[in-house]
Parts: C-alpha cells; structure tokens; sequence
C-alpha cells in the first residue's frame, strides 16, 4: 500500500483525453483486468455481458446531470449553479472570483444577481431579485479537461440513457457506455448519488490520509435494497455507486432502503464489504478516483494497466474507455 500522493500519477498523452463521445455509446472498448492472477485483457465494451456470472447484478447510479453552467449577460462571469438553497437564493461556483466579491452585481437573463456571502471554500451564496429556474437555459458542466464549449450532443451524451434523479453536477461516465438494448440483458437495480464537486476536488497533501470529501446525497430504494441482498455477485458500474455501497447502513447484515450522505474516501488498504466486481473509466492522475480504483484492484497492478492502456491508445476520462476489474 501506499499513502504517497506521488504513488498515484501517471503520464497521459493530451491528445488521448477524449474531447467528444465515440459514435455510439457502445463502441468503447473495454479492458478488462482479472486481479487473480493478474491478467489484461482488451475487449469491446458490448462484449461485457461474456465477463458475468449467473446471479451477477449490476448496479447502476441513476442520478441526472443538471444543466448547471451558465454565464453572465455580458460573458464576463462563468457560473456553475450548485444548489438552490430557497427562493432567490443559490450557491454557485464562478469565474473569475475577483468579479464576483461580496455585493458585487451582475445578469442572468436580464435577471439582477448579488453576491451575499462567500463561504470558505470559495463558493457564492448568491441572491436573485426575482425567482427564476437557473438551471433553464443552462448547459451541461463538462469538465475542464473536456477543451470546448457543450452543445446539443453532449446534452443528450453527458446523460446516461437511464437518468432519472436531477441533482448531479457531473456525469457517472461509467454508465454512458450502456445503451438500452445492452442493459434490457443483464439484471440490474439502480442507486442514486448526486455526484458534486467534492469527489473532483485536487488532492493537495502528500500524506493522501489527509484529504477529506465533501459529502454527497444518496438513497436506495427498498426494493433495490432486495436485490442488492438477494444477488450473487455485486457489479458496481462507477465509482459512485462503490461509495454508496460501501457506506450504506446495514441492519443485521443487510442493506436496506435509505437516503443519506456519504463522505466515504477510499484508499489502500481497504477491505471491501459490497462490491465484487467492478466497471469503470480510467481516471485522473492523483484523483481520489484513482485510489479508489487501485483499493480495488492492487495499485501497482492498476498503474501497470493504465501504462498498456496509453501504449494502446485508449481514449481517458469522461467521454472514453473503461475497464471491468473482476
């Protein structure tokens, strides 16, 4: 194990950080990394079905992405709308914050907008003069390493094809290599996490033990619950769905139904209670993703298998491959 922020980089090639979604959801390919006896393999994404078992259930996070980046009337302040808070009140990120200090003003459709507050972790408490849906209008908050402005694909593209629960900031990008057809196949229940920015944040101290994440909403329905309890396997599609998981209240062992929060950061070393295996996209360098992911896989053996992913010119991140570590 390691608890060195430096144990968890790597070298990625810009130009493999896919910038646009491929043709079709299911035309990722799909590396597939058998922890015993640590072996890889590469594959097409809608060969996954060939990897389960009888009695394997995949989990999937539900969540939707909500259009939550806007920009001022004059193009001057970037805006990424976090939460309303109540009427006229919202808490938001924006850029550049030397625009935006306390009582500075501006307009969103010719809708007059104060900073009220500013928290410690530099977000804006703002405060509208009139009530209006900030989100309406808004376009999808890709990520930065994603180099272009949203358009209309990525409104239908940055969403998984089963979102259903608005409130995310980011995508679940494990879930956007499923299409409809691919998941009718295989047994699957859904979770909900509204991922925000906390899960993102860069990880500063060395020492990784150090770092904490803000905490994100989750819920699981009853019936869910049932078939989480009832499966054999345990297929997490993302990580977000491993954070719930693996967090969630039991009563005698048991998942049950719940909403709730969770802060959980997983790192090395790590005893997994929920999740068998494991689908997921290749991550950031020095990202708690990334240390997720190695718990789960061994780390040296994941940055190994991100080394062959780079030598095979693998697409990275959000709109790219992924691997199933089983």
């Amino acid at each position: 194990m390691s608890a060195r922020l430096s144990d968890y980089d790597y070298e990625l090639p810009r130009e493999l950080i896919a910038q646009r979604p491929p043709e079709h959801r299911d035309d990722s390919r799909l590396m597939v990394l058998r922890r015993d006896p640590q072996g890889i393999e590469h594959r097409q994404f809608n060969e996954l079905k060939t990897f389960l078992q009888q009695g394997d259930l995949l989990v999937l996070n539900d969540t939707r992405v909500v259009p939550a980046r806007r920009f001022s009337d004059n193009g001057a302040v970037e805006f990424l709308f976090l939460e309303r808070l109540a009427p006229c009140r919202w808490k938001c990120l924006v850029s550049p914050g030397r625009k935006m200090r306390i009582g500075a003003t501006v307009k969103i459709d010719n809708i007059s907008l104060c900073v009220d507050k500013i928290t410690p972790e530099g977000e804006r408490i703002v405060v509208l003069n009139k009530d209006i849906d900030l989100y309406s209008g808004g376009s999808m908050p890709l990520p930065p390493y994603i180099r272009r402005d949203s358009n209309i694909e990525d409104a239908a593209r940055y969403q998984t094809v089963f979102a259903h629960a608005p409130g995310a900031l980011a995508a679940p990008t494990a879930g956007l290599h499923f299409t409809s057809e691919i998941l009718n196949k295989i047994p699957h229940t859904f979770v909900t996490l509204h991922v925000g920015t906390g899960t993102f944040l860069p990880v500063r101290s060395e020492n990784v033990t150090e770092h904490r994440i803000h905490a994100e909403r989750f819920s699981i329905s009853p019936s869910a619950a049932g078939r989480i309890n009832s499966a054999g396997r345990i297929v997490a599609v993302g990580t977000t769905v491993v954070r719930v998981l693996e967090s969630a209240e039991r009563t005698d062992g048991k998942l049950v139904g719940q909403e709730g929060s969770t802060d959980i950061f997983i790192y090395q070393p790590y005893d997994f209670r929920a999740v068998d295996v494991l689908l997921t996209n290749f991550h950031l360098p020095r990202s708690t993703l990334l240390m997720l992911v190695s718990a789960f896989a061994g780390r040296e053996f994941l940055l190994r298998a991100y080394q062959e992913a780079i030598r095979e010119r693998y697409r990275f991140y959000s709109y790219g491959d992924c691997m199933l570590i089983v």
